[in-house]
Formats: C-alpha cells, sequence, structure tokens
C-alpha cells in the first residue's frame, strides 16, 4: 500500500500485482472522486486521483496530478473551510467539511470531503486520502426550500411589472450591442433582428423577421454547421460559446463568424426562444494573419544581418588592443551585451511564428532531469549573481524530450523571478517526483500576479498594465514556454498574490504517450 501511495509502481509478484490492479480498478469503480496525496513532500501534491474525481472536477489527470488541492478553490480563498482542512492537515486529523469548488469550466460545485489521513510504522502522516461527493443539488434543494416561502408572494405581485420590464430591456439590449443579433422560436424562425445584423448581412427587416433562419437570402443561411449548432441547444440549458463558422455569402463574399447561442426564458415566458450572437471577425482575422505574416518576415529579415553584425563583434573582440582604454572596453561590451538581447528578442520572436504555423519542432530524446535542471540553475545564477537560487529535491527520473526547449522554459523562468523581484533577493526551485510526472516550481517573493492577470499570463502578447509600466518586454516568454510543455504533453500553471510574489510550476511527463488524446 505504501509504495501504491508514493507512486513507485514496481511490484513484485504475481500476487502484489493482481492486488494493485485489483484496488486501482475499485477505485476507478468508485461514484465518488478519491485522491491521494503525497504529505512528504512540498505543498503536499496531488499523486493519484480516480476517474470520478476526473469527472466531477472536468479536469483531467495531467492537470491534477502534481498540484495542491485549494487549485478547486479557484480565487474562492476565504471559506472557513479552508482554514479547518489546513489544521487538520497540520495536526494529521482526519476531517468532513462541505466546501464550495470550481470545476474546470468555472462552474461552482458543493463538494462533501471526507480526509483521513495515513500513517507509517514511525506515526508519521506520510498521504492524506480524500473521499469526495458533489451534493451541489442537495444544497440547491436546501437553498431553495429556503427562499420559496420568502419569495413566492413577492413574485406573485412583481411578476406583472417585471415581464413588461424584461421585455422592454430585451429590446433595449438587442438594438445597442454591436454585433448580429437575432431572436428565433422553436422552428428556428426569426422573430427579431436587430440593426446590426441587417447593416452587417445587407437585408431589410421584412425580408428576416417572420422567415426561416435558413431560408433567408433565398437559402444564403442554409449553413450546416449552424444547423448542428442550433439543434444541440434546444434539449439543453448549456450556451454554445464562440463557435466559429466560415461561408462564403452570394451578394456579401466570404465571412468568418463567431456565434454565441443561448436558450431564452424570462419569468416562464418566451420558452424555448434562442438568442443568436453572430460577430463578424473577418476583419480582425485578417489583420491577425498579417500581424503573424509580418512577425514571421521581419524576424527572418532581421536574423540575417544580425548574424553577420555578431560575427564582426566576435573578430573585433579577438583583436582588441591590448591598451585599449577602459571607456571602449565597456563601450564595447554594452555593444555585444545588446545584440545579444537583440538576438533573443528575435528569436523568440521566430519561435512565436513557428508555434502559429504549427512549425515548431521538437528533437525528443532521453535526458537526465535532475543533471539538465541543475545545469541550467548553474548557468543562470552564474549570470546573476545579485539573487541566490536555492534547488531544492531530486526525481533520479530520465525524462523524454526536447532538452533545449526545456530549457528556455526553466531559462524564462528562472529570468521571470529575477526580474520582477528586485527586492527579494531569493529563488526557490523545487523539482519532485509525482506519479509518472516530474515537476518543478520556481518561487519569488517579488511583486506578485493580480488575479485578473493570472488568468491571461500565458497569452501571446499579455502584460498586466502595472507591469507594463515598470518593467520592459513583448509578453511573448510565458506563452512560449506553455505551448512547450503543451507540446511535451505537460501542464504549466502559476499561483501568485499581489506583492507575495508567484510560484510558477510545470509538469512533464517522464515517457510521452504518442497516441495521448490530447
Amino acid at each position: 500500500m505504501n509504495a501504491f501511495l508514493d507512486g513507485k509502481f514496481n511490484f513484485s509478484g504475481d500476487s502484489l500485482k493482481y492486488n494493485f490492479d485489483l484496488l486501482t480498478q475499485a477505485l476507478n469503480a468508485s461514484i465518488s472522486g478519491i485522491i491521494i496525496t503525497d504529505n512528504m513532500q512540498p505543498d503536499n501534491p496531488i499523486v493519484f486521483c480516480n476517474l470520478a474525481f476526473e469527472h466531477m472536477t472536468g479536469y483531467t489527470r495531467a492537470e491534477i496530478i502534481g498540484h495542491n488541492c485549494r487549485f478547486l478553490q479557484a480565487q474562492d480563498r476565504n471559506q472557513k473551510q479552508r482554514e479547518i482542512l489546513a489544521n487538520c492537515v497540520k495536526e494529521g486529523k482526519e476531517c468532513v467539511v462541505e466546501i464550495r469548488n470550481y470545476r474546470k469550466n468555472g462552474d461552482l460545485f458543493w463538494n462533501e470531503l471526507y480526509m483521513s489521513p495515513v500513517k507509517n510504522d514511525k506515526g508519521e502522516v506520510t498521504h492524506f486520502i480524500g473521499v469526495q461527493n458533489d451534493v451541489t443539488s442537495r444544497k440547491n434543494a436546501e437553498h431553495d426550500l429556503r427562499q420559496q416561502k420568502t419569495l413566492m408572494e413577492k413574485q406573485v405581485q412583481e411578476r406583472t411589472i417585471a415581464l413588461k420590464e424584461s421585455e422592454a430591456f430585451l429590446t433595449s439590449i438587442i438594438e445597442t450591442v454591436r454585433e448580429g443579433l437575432l431572436v428565433l422560436d422553436p422552428e428556428f424562425n426569426v422573430l427579431s433582428a436587430n440593426y446590426h445584423f441587417l447593416k452587417t448581412f445587407k437585408v431589410s427587416i421584412e425580408e428576416t423577421v417572420g422567415k426561416q433562419l435558413y431560408e433567408l437570402g433565398n437559402n444564403q443561411w442554409n449553413i450546416p454547421k449552424l444547423k448542428e449548432l442550433l439543434i444541440k441547444i434546444l434539449p439543453t440549458n448549456n450556451p454554445v460559446v464562440d463557435f466559429e463558422v466560415e461561408h462564403d455569402f452570394p451578394h456579401i463574399g466570404k465571412k468568418l463568424m463567431l456565434l454565441n447561442a443561448y436558450r431564452v426564458e424570462l419569468e416562464g415566458q418566451f420558452k424555448d426562444q434562442i438568442l443568436l450572437a453572430i460577430e463578424d471577425i473577418t476583419d480582425r482575422k485578417e489583420i491577425e494573419r498579417r500581424k503573424d505574416d509580418f512577425l514571421s518576415i521581419a524576424s527572418h529579415e532581421l536574423k540575417t544581418p544580425l548574424t553577420t553584425i555578431k560575427g564582426y563583434i566576435q573578430v573585433l573582440e579577438r583583436i582588441i588592443p591590448k591598451d585599449a582604454s577602459e571607456k571602449f572596453v565597456n563601450t564595447f561590451s554594452k555593444v555585444s551585451l545588446y545584440v545579444e538581447r537583440l538576438n533573443t528578442l528575435i528569436s523568440e520572436l521566430l519561435d512565436v511564428s513557428k508555434i502559429q504555423t504549427g512549425n515548431i519542432e521538437l528533437h525528443m530524446s532521453e535526458f537526465d532531469f535532475d543533471h539538465l535542471i541543475r545545469e541550467t540553475v548553474d548557468g543562470i545564477q552564474a549570470t546573476f549573481p545579485g539573487h541566490k537560487i536555492i534547488l531544492q529535491g531530486e526525481t533520479k527520473a530520465k525524462v523524454m524530450g526536447d532538452e533545449s526547449h526545456i530549457i528556455q522554459v526553466i531559462n524564462n523562468l528562472l529570468s521571470n523571478a529575477i526580474k520582477y523581484s528586485p527586492d527579494a533577493k531569493t529563488i526557490e526551485v523545487n523539482i519532485a517526483n509525482v506519479s509518472e510526472y516530474v515537476k518543478v516550481s520556481v518561487r519569488d517573493f517579488g511583486i506578485g500576479i493580480s488575479p485578473e492577470d493570472t488568468a491571461k499570463v500565458f497569452e501571446r502578447f499579455y502584460r498586466g498594465s502595472e507591469i507594463q509600466k515598470k518593467f520592459p518586454g513583448m509578453g511573448i516568454g510565458l506563452y512560449i514556454c506553455d505551448q512547450i510543455v503543451k507540446n511535451h504533453q505537460g501542464t504549466l500553471w502559476v499561483e501568485s498574490e499581489k506583492n507575495k510574489g508567484s510560484v510558477f510550476s510545470f509538469t512533464l511527463p517522464k515517457h510521452r504517450k504518442d497516441n495521448d488524446a490530447e
């Protein structure tokens, strides 16, 4: 059992292997979510989860392993149940709590969690087992019962006024938003269309309202992908969000549209009506394509003369006179430094271009993971002697991956940690085994990241407003890191608080699965 909890699957004996397989099947057959965390590792990471836990949270195993359980509370950190759990972990006790958690898509669910410690022969708590059940329906029912009696009379009294206000409000929204909006009945007949739809697609209100959607404009809207979207939305209350459709209209040409569809029901009225939002993103996509083309062309064109300049600088370095003045040597060193910075920037732009076009190449080979981490940390430490980088942990793992790309990720995370913590001179790096993955965490004690920026920090060219003012950069380093880790079938994430620093972590599978569903 200890071997199972430690994630060491090197069993001996057919009987023990059979028992382990049977135990794993039993856990995966459970309708309760089950996780196991390793209390002997920093931050008590999750090392096992069953299928029910994946289904309950919406996360895949690869996105769960290595995280602390608190990631399920997202930004909802001020729950007293979190303090209860923290105290029980600290004291090695079992407990039962009902806590608010959030699925991968952001949906709230109530989790009834039973947590129990596992101790070794010395009485040390080595692991915790968490058994979890989704009790959202029960909590909602309890809440509804409490509210029903109080609200019923008030709702009856205000119903007529609310209906009229809702109709007026909906009409005003439809007419003022700057994207095409249609309201459809269950047979997909158009009940209303706003001005922006009529203007974008060059039709009149008489040609649109009261007509079947697919018959509009001599069947111009008879689009298979659109039919598929609308047929899916009526049987459920789940909206369809950011569904891209490209269609060549006879009179206005090819359009790329972003569709959002919602089932509408206000106070029991307008049942089964559909609000269809249609945003024309043709021009935006073309601008993005041209921008990507420009970056690619500019980066390649700049690379050639820069390579020549670097060559001349290297020649000049070898023939600098021994009696050259200190001012001359310092000036020459600065030129070399800024040329190298420019070379790094152009290389990053080329990486972005390759990622966008799907041409990023991975040269996979097996390497000593601990050795790679140590050498990379030593290299950064030599470059930035003003900061102390503390390396903790070991994996003794051989990892299949592209060494140069993994080094690029670690270099970027360490450089950012140093850059954004000018007043804190310590950086902590921790490496560990978590199940069939290796995990790297880089902690700084700098300025931190706000919650609104945390959600976007891995987007291309994104930089927070406060960071943009104080620190130069283009906002592509973390985007490249995220794409590299994803191409290695791992995950990269950040936990941060303003003015308290950040922890960037990523996991990599020890053995890449070529047929991985991802």
